[in-house]
């Protein structure tokens, strides 16, 4: 059967692609070896997060009497009924997902996909059936999986990835968790939260790395209260699996120290789902384990495109959708804007949550800006103050000079949903003194935003 579009993957890239590309007029398939949704919807973003929000509701719990409740007995954590609950979640979300398809005529493959010269597709089912497809237009939408380095070998039971840790069969007792981007951090937290002993290792000289050091620091400082072990600058040398637990070498700065674990969880960054799936054979360039493609993510190779963590930029599902929408419009003739890859939020949902977009204050300086700063803290905000939690700020930077929104970076409960502010009024081009003249409703955690705002321009209210 020939189609308009086969898009080669169905996570948040492949689907949100192909459904775009529907809508458009266009008949589209998808190719997904595994489950409908991709790794951020079965066993990523979505999962995950049902599993942080089973943590937070243990901690309400076990702090209830900070808000004047009081629960007769011990609470305790069931870690099957966590997972089965994440589970759940994930299968209702991936169910909605085929929903749409049907909706939106969608046809799905069912197999292993893989790209020929001649703008074809070869989908191999789980019987071994071979069938070859045609479409004027492939996408190739892979994603990727968790990194292996040589000296942390993953078995899946005793050193394990990001998918292993949302669905292991009982709680481990004490973790190593190795890496402390987005991945390693929220599992920290997950972990560490229903009782876990966690040990969060990491490299560079803070947690978070790609943050600001102001929210690295005070992400450590939260972690280090809820008693935590905290190692920076430091790194995995060796596990030995060989008795019942794992002993972890870990190298320091003060010198070499072994830590007893019973798993060491990897979460040290994502290897790209480009092997075997036909590159070669058609010619497309690949590059440090990226696909190369254009601003419009098309290939060297006619009628061939690719999306997602398969292409360079952060491997975030809200890029790939994005990603998704602007290769498809402008395969159907409309005119997309390319996106700008500086203005890009991410997210990280430990408690206290992380949230930022754009420069941080070393790189705004590295970059030559003349730069206004303004900052303010949870511990001045009346609706922190009223959640219970004030650990946190919000921290915004400005160009002194034309008043351009720089950056943008958060640390608190709530974070992640007010972060967006920053992005849309970043992409209108709205200066600092707008922000400060556009009135925020009272008590909100976004009040905390038009206050940091305030602070750069030496006009902070509540400080």
């Amino acid at each position: 059967m020939n189609y308009d579009v086969i898009v080669v993957g169905s996570g948040p890239g492949g689907y949100v692609a192909a459904i775009r590309a529907s809508q458009l007029g266009l008949k589209t398939a998808v190719v997904e070896k595994a489950e409908i949704g991709g790794v951020c919807l079965n066993w990523g973003c979505i999962p995950t997060k049902a599993l942080l929000k089973s943590a937070q509701v243990f901690n309400y719990i076990n702090h209830a009497a900070d808000y004047g409740i009081e629960i007769k007995g011990e609470a305790s954590a069931n870690f099957g009924a966590i997972v089965s609950r994440s589970r759940n979640v994930a299968g209702g979300m991936s169910n909605g997902i085929q929903f749409l398809f049907k909706k939106n005529k969608i046809d799905q493959l069912l197999g292993t996909g893989k790209i020929k010269p001649g703008k074809k597709v070869e989908v191999t089912d789980d019987k071994g059936k071979k069938t070859e497809y045609e479409a004027k237009h492939i996408i190739i939408a892979t994603g990727a999986r968790s990194k292996e380095l040589p000296n942390l070998k993953q078995d899946g039971k005793k050193i394990i990835g990001y998918r292993e840790a949302m669905s292991l069969e009982k709680q481990p007792k004490s973790m190593v968790i190795v890496g402390s981007g987005a991945i390693g951090s929220e599992f920290a937290f997950f972990y560490n939260s229903i009782g876990t002993d966690v040990t969060l290792v990491e490299f560079m000289p803070t947690l978070v790395p790609l943050e600001d050091e102001e929210v690295a620091k005070q992400l450590e400082r939260s972690f280090k209260k809820a008693k935590m072990n905290v190692m920076t600058s430091s790194s995995v040398e060796s596990v030995d699996t060989k008795g019942k637990t794992c002993k972890v070498k870990v190298k320091t700065k003060k010198g070499e120290e072994t830590i007893e674990a019973e798993v060491v969880l990897s979460a040290v960054g994502i290897k790209t789902n480009i092997e075997n799936i036909g590159l070669e054979d058609v010619g497309i360039k690949v590059d440090k384990d990226k696909i190369v493609v254009d601003e419009f993510y098309r290939t060297g190779v006619d009628g061939y495109y690719a999306i997602g963590d398969v292409v360079s930029g952060p491997a975030l599902a809200h890029v790939a959708s994005a990603e998704g929408i602007c290769c498809v419009e402008k395969i159907a003739g409309l005119d997309p804007e390319p996106i700008d890859y500086g203005n890009i939020p991410g997210c990280t949902y430990t408690s206290p949550e992380i949230a930022s977009v754009g420069m941080t204050e070393k790189q705004a300086k590295e970059a030559g800006f003349e730069i206004k700063v303004g900052k303010f803290p949870y511990s001045a905000s009346g609706k922190a103050s009223a959640a219970g939690n004030k650990d946190g700020f919000v921290k915004v930077i400005f160009d002194a000079k034309y008043g351009e929104w720089l950056g943008a970076h958060m640390i608190g409960d709530n974070v992640t949903e007010m972060i967006a502010e920053a992005v849309a009024a970043r992409k209108l081009e709205t200066t600092g003194h707008e922000i400060l003249k556009t009135i925020h409703p009272h008590p909100t955690m976004s009040e905390a935003v038009m206050e940091a705002v305030a602070a750069a321009y030496d006009e902070v209210i509540h400080l």
